[in-house]
């Protein structure tokens, strides 16, 4: 247990009175908040931001595209090997 004295332990009642109305304030804000941190998510243009983050690089084509390989295959052998079913 903690022996020491709360933080708040000199506040006045009219200060804890405020804290607390702050902190209801927030917990209102938060759903407005989240509302609004979502619709901005599902607006987002994810081709756009890449080009922001990335440059305009053609995707398409080497060395920027994906490679057709990507090493799953490969791991499933190696599961499976240490399964002993192979």
């Amino acid at each position: 247990m903690n022996n020491q004295p709360s933080a708040l332990a000199d506040w006045t009642p009219e200060q804890i009175a405020l804290g607390k109305r702050w902190v209801e304030i927030w917990q209102l804000a938060a759903v407005d908040l989240e509302r609004i941190r979502r619709k901005e998510i599902r607006e987002l243009d994810t081709y756009k931001t890449i080009r922001l983050l990335c440059g305009s690089a053609d995707h398409t084509h080497p060395p920027y595209a994906p490679k057709p390989w990507s090493g799953l295959v490969e791991q499933q052998h190696w599961f499976k090997k240490a399964a002993g079913r192979e």
